[in-house]
């Protein structure tokens, strides 16, 4: 299924949903960010997505990083809450939904970096340095920049 986002965009079509999700930033001893080249969009992005019926948000962090790279996380912190009503995502089957994501802090604790074929093709550690180099939506690099502010003392919220 391909997805077009859409942010401050008055051509947007209105939401029609709204999912909970989340997204998680891992680095590895050398600093790197874990990113994923997703299949939907052909962008560069954070591990996550959509929470499940039955599971606490962290365990929905904790699927999708497993799901999509094949690492195992523990989740650390929230590092920030993103729910600008003016950033949809439009689906092709008609879903249009308003932002609503946590974005978390993990730490790897075990598995191997593979993509799954299904919603990533790639799955990369990057140098933060590298990341303004790479094809990805605004919102991806605003978590990244907020998750790796060493001055931040709490999460952000907006």
């Amino acid at each position: 299924m391909s997805r077009t986002d859409y942010v401050d965009d008055p051509s947007a079509p209105p939401a029609n949903s709204v999912v909970p999700s989340v997204t998680v930033v891992v680095r590895n001893m050398e600093g790197e960010v874990l990113l994923i080249h997703k299949i939907d969009n052909d962008l560069w992005a954070l591990p996550g997505g959509g929470h499940d019926i039955g599971e606490t948000i962290t365990q929905t962090a904790v699927r999708e990083v497993r799901e999509e790279t094949g690492l195992d996380v523990e989740i650390v912190r929230l590092t920030g809450t993103y729910t600008n009503p003016n950033h949809v995502i439009a689906y092709d089957d008609g879903e249009v939904r308003q932002q609503f994501s946590l974005c978390f802090e993990g730490r790897a604790i075990g598995g191997k970096p593979r993509e799954d074929g299904v919603e990533t093709k790639a799955v990369e550690w990057v140098h933060p340095s590298q990341i303004k180099s790479l094809n990805m939506h605004p919102s991806m690099r605003l978590r990244i920049a907020h998750a790796l502010d060493t001055d931040r003392r709490q999460p952000y919220l907006g």
